[in-house]
């Protein structure tokens, strides 16, 4: 990581880190020269030592910067600083459009196809100048506090997909939207960014993912075997045309897919109309296609060249695979009749290229296995701890809310597992999110006892400071108000609050007694009814025998039940009042 200050290429002043992915680091950072803020994305250092992978980073970041358009990302330079590799990317603050769906989910229709039109114009840019995306992704897709989009990570992604297949970080954080030709393995497509594409549209019209597993491989998986769920039954109000849209957008096979972005973009346009009410629902005639049994040719129907031509071009017409069959019989001379072709059970083959599927997805993920630590993200706010954990390769479980005297409201108070313990990627890392103090609701006290209420308060946290007041209404002991109103909320901890409790009616304000004598006290005592407590002390301003202070102080209101403590003069030390 980047300190604060440090000057990339001696023209970028690194501000403080904004991101941290499985590919790169991102900075915000002071452009020097042009004084404005910029993103600078610096490539992970186990992939700096790569020349193959640095060559491709540079080469397609570099065809990045021809994409000018609204919904993309702009790539202003790249370059080297000490062996770092980096680009100056515009930057755009808001959020990624994964946290965005998971706060604003349910998106209105309307919005969707807005938003989701935004993103099909910018793939479009990107694909009329031969740059295709491969790792189109909600956390890829930028939303700007206006609403509008942006696309990112154009180049980067190019570079890793043609680095060592065991570079992990960027797959797994991918495979939810993983096309499954790129899942096997095959090279990616325009048509394999359209998948990409209409799982992101599923996703903002459900506020989830079509396909989870517990590991990368079993999603992988889905992602070529399963059929995408139905977005009409999590929301049957979902016109069939819009879900039409994401059907076909998640073809099985690319070639049923939408031939390019603009077509996708211009179904969506209309997935709203009036006039597509009733749509039936898109239906895949590939993987709805029986299994046909191609007839076996016999030596004597190509015994020669034109013959053979002839036969393949009448399988053709029933069968594009029956075609391949009657062009090998043209090259390959044919069998002994006596020998038969052995025929393998649909169910072995379908077998082997399960295994194929499982061994070549598992390929990507084999670092799966080796443990990692959770990250320290206490204190870190909500969204940026999930980006945290969710770029280590973590999934997010439900976050928990909890008081904190030491941490505050909306930041981390810590994780389930704890920090620096070591568990599998894509293990639940659950948080702890403070809500702040604890903050105390006041009840209405008036009439209510006040040793019984203080003592509560007191529990709680509060300061209490009481005074007292002669009431005809209240009888000695009972709360007559309070300073703070009830059903404020307030945080108790450190918290003052007066009460003013009632004295009775026939309570009295208690005279000065400073300078009486002890005998005029016990007098006072004996007629207003009070308890008199009497201490002693030195004093050489006082004179012996006579009071120096008293409690309470003069003028409080007491019940002529009260105790009145007072404390007398002995005089000086050497020559004091015997008690």
């Amino acid at each position: 990581m980047m300190e604060a200050g440090y000057k990339l290429g001696g023209r970028y002043r690194v501000i403080r880190p904004v991101g941290e992915g499985g590919m790169a680091n991102v900075y915000l950072a002071q452009d020097l020269i042009l004084n404005r803020e910029v993103a600078v994305k610096v490539l992970r250092l186990d992939l700096q030592n790569d020349p193959d992978t640095i060559r491709r980073f540079q080469r397609e970041e570099l065809a990045a910067t021809e994409l000018v358009h609204p919904n993309i990302v702009t790539v202003y330079d790249v370059g080297e600083d000490n062996g770092l590799q980096y680009i100056v990317m515009e930057y755009v603050s808001g959020t990624d459009l994964k946290r965005y769906i998971a706060d604003h989910y349910p998106l209105s229709y309307a919005e969707v196809v807005r938003m989701m039109t935004e993103i099909l114009a910018a793939v479009q840019q990107a694909h009329a100048h031969g740059i295709i995306h491969r790792d189109l992704k909600p956390q890829n897709i930028l939303v700007a506090p206006s609403g509008h989009l942006k696309i990112t990570d154009f180049g980067i992604s190019v570079a890793l997909s043609e680095n060592s297949i065991t570079q992990t970080n960027s797959m797994l954080g991918s495979v939810h939207y993983l096309s499954p030709e790129q899942a096997r393995g095959s090279i990616a497509t325009k048509q394999s960014d359209i998948y990409s594409l209409g799982i992101i549209l599923y996703e903002m019209l459900t506020g989830k993912v079509p396909f989870e597993g517990e590991t990368a491989v079993s999603i992988a998986l889905k992602h070529f075997q399963n059929e995408i769920p139905s977005v009409r039954k999590i929301d049957a109000n979902i016109p069939q045309a819009l879900e039409n849209v994401v059907l076909q957008a998640t073809a099985k096979e690319p070639t049923e897919r939408y031939e390019s972005v603009t077509a996708m973009s211009a179904d969506l346009k209309t997935a709203l109309s009036p006039l597509r009410i009733g749509e039936p629902r898109f239906v895949s005639q590939v993987s709805n296609e029986e299994t046909k049994i191609l007839p076996r040719l016999q030596p004597e129907h190509y015994g020669n060249s034109q013959v053979s031509m002839t036969s393949a071009a009448a399988v053709n017409q029933s069968t594009t695979s029956s075609a391949a069959v009657a062009q090998a019989a043209v090259s390959t001379p044919p069998e002994p009749p006596a020998k038969k072709r052995r025929r393998y059970p649909v169910v072995v083959i379908v077998s082997l290229l399960a295994l194929i599927a499982v061994i070549v997805v598992g390929f990507f993920i084999v670092n799966q296995l080796q443990p990692v630590a959770v990250p320290n993200v206490a204190g870190m706010t909500q969204r940026k701890a999930e980006s945290t954990l969710i770029a280590r390769q973590f999934k997010v479980g439900a976050a928990t809310k909890q008081h904190s005297n030491t941490v505050k409201a909306g930041q981390v108070i810590g994780t389930t597992p704890a920090k620096s313990k070591k568990v599998r990627r894509q293990s639940v890392v659950k948080m702890r999110i403070s809500t702040g103090q604890k903050e105390y609701v006041l009840a209405d006290y008036a009439g209510q006892s006040y040793s019984t209420v203080v003592a509560k308060l007191k529990k709680a946290g509060f300061v209490v400071k009481r005074t007292t007041v002669i009431s005809s209404r209240y009888t000695n002991g009972q709360i007559v108000q309070q300073s703070i109103d009830a059903g404020k909320r307030v945080v108790a901890k450190g918290k003052k609050i007066t009460l003013t409790v009632s004295v009775g009616a026939n309570g009295f304000s208690l005279l000065d007694m400073t300078n009486w004598s002890q005998a005029s006290v016990r007098q006072y005592a004996s007629s207003m009814g009070f308890t008199l407590n009497t201490k002693y002390d030195y004093s050489s301003a006082v004179q012996a025998g006579t009071v120096m202070s008293q409690s309470p102080k003069a003028g409080t209101a007491v019940a002529r039940t009260a105790k009145i403590t007072v404390i007398l003069s002995r005089g000086s030390e050497a020559g004091g009042a015997p008690d």
